[in-house]
Parts: C-alpha cells; structure tokens; sequence
C-alpha cells in the first residue's frame, strides 16, 4: 500500500466515524426533543463538530433524519426476515412478519416512533443507505413481496398487492402506536390480551382482503 492509499484510507475512516457520531448526536437530540427540533447547528453542537463538517456530510435536516432511521429500518427488516419460513404457506408466513412486526415495535418504542410516529421532513429515497426495494433492506419491499407472491398463487387480484400490503401494515402501525401512546393502564377502555388481540387483527385483516381483494 502506498503512501497516498493510506492517507485516503484514513480519510474515509475518518468521515465514517464522524458520520456516526453525527447520526448518534441526532437520534439523542430526537430522543429528547422530537425530529422538529433537528437543526444542523444544535446538531454540529452535540456532536462536537462545526456546521460545515455537519453540511458537508449531510448537506440537509432532512438527510440527517433519514440516515439517522437507517439502523432501525435494518433491524426491522432482519425481525421480520428471521421468522419466515419458506416451507410454509403465504399467509402463514405473512401473519409470522405482522407478528414481528408488532413485537419489534413493543420492544423498540423509541425507534419505532422515531420512524413511524415522528412528524419530519423527507429526504429522497436515494438519501438513505438503505437501498429502496431491496428486501434485504427495505421493509416495506419485504413485507410487499408476500403480497405480490399472493397474487401470483391467484389469492388477490394481481393488481392489488401493493394496495393489499399498506391495508395490512396500517392496521399493524394502529395496534402498535395505540399500544405504545396509551399503554396497556389506559382508563378509558380495556385492552385484550395482547396476543389475542393480535391474532384477531391480523385474522381479521386478511380475512377482510381475502374477501374484499379476491382475484376475478
């Protein structure tokens, strides 16, 4: 390795780790204060940096926020991913991603919000590190893949999957987001037990789309 290789190296090295450092002063600014609050400069403070190495890097509030989420959408994608198994049938297999779907967001409430509760500006999809549509990465695209394979074996109509993917995942986020807003003391009303009562959503879910979305 030459001398110029090296110092390239260490470049890159060096704008990782202050990549990172900037990504965690971001998620604790969030954590404290909402996404609202995000500035470069309150950013660049936290981090210890100045707001041209924050600019340089990010370029906008909106980049940061979104590469701030980036982990979280990877651990997500990799719960959903483990509880699949191929040898079982498609729906099977879709009420297993729902399932950790909702427990990831139970376990994980501040990740969770800071992807699917916080109000934010949006970066475009090429601002992540995570790649849009890949399944290895993108949850949306690999809990959507179950769905396109469901119509594919004639169980919805073959132009409804991504339609019948969002119904499913808004009824999940619901369960989740009231669960996590209210609690499981909420004086109001009695909540069921919590795994029955996501067994009944998810069957009602699909039994729903089954119904509504069946293939001519």
């Amino acid at each position: 390795m030459n001398k110029s290789t090296s110092v390239e190296l260490r470049k890159l090295r060096e704008s990782e780790q202050r990549r990172k450092d900037i990504i965690k002063a971001v998620r604790a600014l969030i954590k404290t204060g909402g996404a609202r609050e995000i500035t470069l400069r309150k950013v660049a403070e936290k981090a210890g940096f100045s707001t041209t190495v924050v600019y340089n890097l990010f370029q906008n509030k909106a980049t940061l926020i979104t590469q701030a989420m980036d982990s979280d959408l990877l651990d997500l994608v990799k719960a959903m991913r483990n509880v699949v198994d191929e040898d079982l049938p498609i729906l099977e297999n879709i009420r297993r991603v729902g399932r950790a779907y909702v427990t990831f967001g139970m376990r994980h409430p501040d990740q969770y919000a800071l992807v699917f509760m916080e109000r934010r500006p949006h970066a475009p999809v090429e601002s992540s590190r995570v790649e849009h549509g890949n399944l290895a990465q993108d949850p949306y695209a690999f809990a959507c893949q179950f769905f396109i394979d469901l119509a594919a074996a004639g169980q919805i109509a073959p132009d409804q999957a991504e339609a019948t993917a969002q119904i499913f995942w808004e009824g999940l986020h619901g369960m989740v987001s009231l669960r996590l807003v209210f609690g499981e003391n909420e004086p109001w009303f009695e909540h069921d037990e919590f795994n029955r009562h996501l067994d009944a959503l998810i069957d009602v879910l699909l039994t729903g789309i089954l119904h509504r979305f069946k293939s001519a």
